[in-house]
Parts: C-alpha cells; structure tokens; sequence
C-alpha cells in the first residue's frame, strides 16, 4: 500500500517508533530511524522485512539538527511523505520540585521538536498533494497524572499542533492526526515499573498489576504492533479524511 512512500519515524530505535516503523515498512514504505542507542539492530530489522532504510541520529532538541535529518531523509528518497512525531522523554517530579532543565528537554524533545519536523515536511507533502503528519502524543495528551506537568503540558500542546496542522491543510491531500497510547511497555514504562517494585518491595509482576490498576481498565498493556496498525490505517485510504483526530488507544482510561 506504500511502496514508493518514504516514513521518517523520530525515536524509533525501540519501543513505539519501531513497532511504527516496522508496521509502515510491511506495507512497502521507505524507511528513516532516528534515535539514541544502538542503530544496527533495528536497521536490520526493517531490511527484514524488505523495506529500505537510513538512519539519522539528530538529537531531536536541537533544531540544526532535525533540520539536517530531514535534508539527509530527502537526500535518500526524494522526501518525506509519512512524518511520525514520536521522540519522547519523561522526568516526575512535582510542579514545585521540577527541574528547570528537566522541564525544558522534555518540552524542547516531546512537543518543539514534532513542531519543527512537521514545518520542514509540509512545503513537499503539499506540493504533492499527498503527506501524512502523524503525532504519538500520549492519553497525557487528554487527561493529567500528578507528577508529570511538564510531560503533560507537551503531550496537551502536541494535540493543539495536530489539530491547527490538520486545519491548515484541511483542504489538500495532507492530514494530521495523533495517537494517544495509554500504558505500552516500552523501556520509558518499564522503567518505572521498575521503580514502582523497588519501592514497594514487590515483584515486577505485581508492580505491572498495580500501574495498570490505576488507571486502566482493561489491565493490559497496548502494545507498539497495536499502534503501528493504527498508523498504518491513518496512511491508508480509509483516513483520507480523518483530519485532527486525537485518536487513544487506552484500554478505557478516558472512558472512565
């Protein structure tokens, strides 16, 4: 369904961006990683599958440098048709015990950084008439947990940027939309799944049962191969005109 399309995924040497990245290059796309940690790995990966793939290593709070990833995703394939927001960070803490540089990393990494990729892909998508903008923000995008202020004020400015994207655009073949994961375990999560049983002296098990008791109704994790799908959907022609959707996958927690 995407052969020929070219997919820049940020953040996806693990967890959501590559289950994402994986799912789009199934369906034919051209693929460009971007993230920390080992790269080999997941760029044999999607070679696996079939796909071709570049990666680009841009720390993705520095505008220069997304900048330069997107003019090496050009260089390779001719541009950037799918653009996946997915570069994220967490830091918790309450508001009046936030660190000042915690608080300016996760905003320069979870919301300027979808802002600053998007504004370089538009002018190709739309003379193509034909681009997908698609923003992982997060059911913090809808809905606060304590501790997290500025992870949720990014992820609530993450949905404001889909939804005036998609308006701007409304009348072209370029659309925008974001998904809104609840819990997937992903390095970010377990982490604090971690952190939860050190804590309370329990076992890893009980500490998942636990962070999915709070707040999800389901008690599962969505997984990235679930997201992935979701992605693939907002690319096909069934989401032509989906346009601005804050669309969670949750398990039922904004349903409560």
């Amino acid at each position: 369904m995407l052969k020929n399309k070219t997919a820049l995924i940020t953040g996806s040497t693990s967890g959501i961006g590559l289950g994402i990245a994986k799912a789009l290059a199934r369906q034919g796309a051209n693929i460009v990683l971007n993230g920390f940690g080992d790269a080999e790995g997941p760029k044999a990966d999607i070679a696996a599958l079939g796909a071709q793939v570049a990666y680009h290593g841009a720390d993705m709070s520095k505008p220069a440098e997304i900048e330069d990833m997107m003019r090496f995703a050009a260089a390779h394939f001719g541009r950037v048709d799918i653009l996946v927001n997915n570069a994220g960070i967490q830091h918790v803490a309450r508001v009046e015990d936030f660190p000042v540089d915690k608080w300016d990393a996760i905003i320069a990494i979870n919301l300027s950084s979808a802002f600053h990729a998007s504004r370089l892909a538009l002018p190709a998508m739309r003379a193509a008439n034909w681009g997908r903008i698609i923003n992982v923000a997060s059911v913090h995008g809808l809905v606060a947990s304590a501790e997290k202020s500025a992870y949720v004020a990014a992820k609530h400015g993450v949905i404001g940027l889909t939804k005036v994207t998609a308006l701007e655009n409304a009348t072209s073949g370029v659309t925008c939309n974001a998904i809104c994961p609840g819990w997937v375990l992903t390095p970010l999560v377990q982490k604090q799944v971690d952190a939860k049983a050190a804590a309370l002296g329990i076992s890893n098990e009980d500490a998942k049962k636990q962070l999915l008791g709070e707040k999800e109704p389901s008690m599962q994790f969505t997984t990235p191969e679930e997201l992935g799908e979701l992605a693939v959907f907002f690319c096909s022609p069934a989401g032509n005109n989906v346009r601005g959707v804050a669309w969670n996958m949750d398990g039922g927690w904004v349903a409560q």
